[in-house]
């Protein structure tokens, strides 16, 4: 059996599932999120995601990572309909966009849930901190309302910086379970603070845009240290490791679920046949830690650095 988790030698200190597929991480509320997640934004944002949300699950992909802001609630509903998969197995998030005048947070998930043709969803995040300024409060205690109601099953936020979170944990009677970000080595070092609230709280980070170094920002100092491990790991395995597949375990040995997408079903299999790789040696952690401190990179929300 592989090695458990280096993520124990992490200051994270959450036990990861591998039993069974898919590998699945403990939540502050006594839910668990699967590791590996399917988003419906950047590649399929404002399309038509059913066909992919279809070949993610029939790959064995479980979690679903859509939002209002996408414009394809009802097409990732569809995929999921079409898939054939019960409703228990599955992890859908939505998330809130800017809320309309005249509505409540509450009209906009049941909006949500007809389009996805579901009773509830697993996760429901605040999409964007900026949209709801002087309000961030008040659409914190409505998210605590839904979970109530049983609309939500977990709820947190997403692209909060620690202002962000300060101001709802004000007020807060259920901490965010999670908190969706930018992260990948360019923005490590400057994530840390950030990074530090979340573990003071027991907050998950979720990992978006995981991918930049090597698709948004190839020549830096990362290449030749993700190359090295990567042959390093093709050689212990016996199988082809791509560089993308190394930065999920870097993630992955922190306790960080991927969000990731792709329409082509090869690059879908090579991200679920990450969660059978090794974990990475503490010090090619180190190593990736090293050289994505020597640049800032962010390749989404530049006004997170504000």
């Amino acid at each position: 059996m592989v090695v458990l988790f280096a993520l124990r030698r992490f200051a994270t200190n959450v036990p990861l599932s591998r039993a069974m597929a898919p590998l699945t991480i403990p939540l502050n509320d006594g839910k668990r999120i699967p590791w590996l997640g399917f988003g419906t934004g950047t590649a399929l944002y404002g399309k038509d995601a059913s066909s992919a949300v279809r070949i993610a699950i029939a790959n064995g992909i479980v979690h679903l990572d859509g939002a209002q802001m996408y414009g394809n609630e009802e097409s990732l509903g569809e995929g999921i309909a079409s898939a054939g998969k019960s409703r228990s197995e599955l992890f859908v998030t939505t998330k809130l966009d800017k809320l309309p005048a005249g509505k409540t947070v509450r009209d906009t998930l049941l909006e949500s849930l007809k389009k996805l043709k579901l009773d509830y969803v697993d996760l429901f995040l605040i999409h964007m901190p900026i949209h709801h300024q002087g309000r961030l409060k008040s659409v914190w205690k409505q998210f605590e309302e839904l979970q109530k109601e049983g609309l939500a099953k977990s709820i947190g936020v997403s692209n909060f910086r620690i202002k962000d979170l300060e101001e709802i944990l004000e007020v807060a009677t259920v901490i965010p379970a999670v908190n969706q970000i930018e992260y990948h080595p360019y923005v490590y070092k400057a994530a840390k603070p950030l990074l530090e609230l979340h573990k003071k709280h027991n907050i998950v980070t979720t990992s978006y845009g995981g991918l930049t170094p090597v698709v948004r920002h190839k020549g830096g100092p990362i290449d030749p240290v993700l190359s090295s491990i990567r042959e390093r790991l093709e050689k212990d395995t016996g199988k082809k490791v791509s560089e993308g597949q190394v930065l999920g375990l870097w993630l992955r040995s922190q306790g960080i679920p991927e969000i990731t997408t792709s329409s082509k079903e090869d690059r879908i299999k090579e991200y679920v046949a990450t969660q059978s790789l090794p974990d990475l040696k503490p010090e090619e952690v180190k190593a990736i830690n090293e050289a994505g401190s020597k640049v800032h990179h962010r390749a989404f929300c530049t006004w997170f650095d504000n």
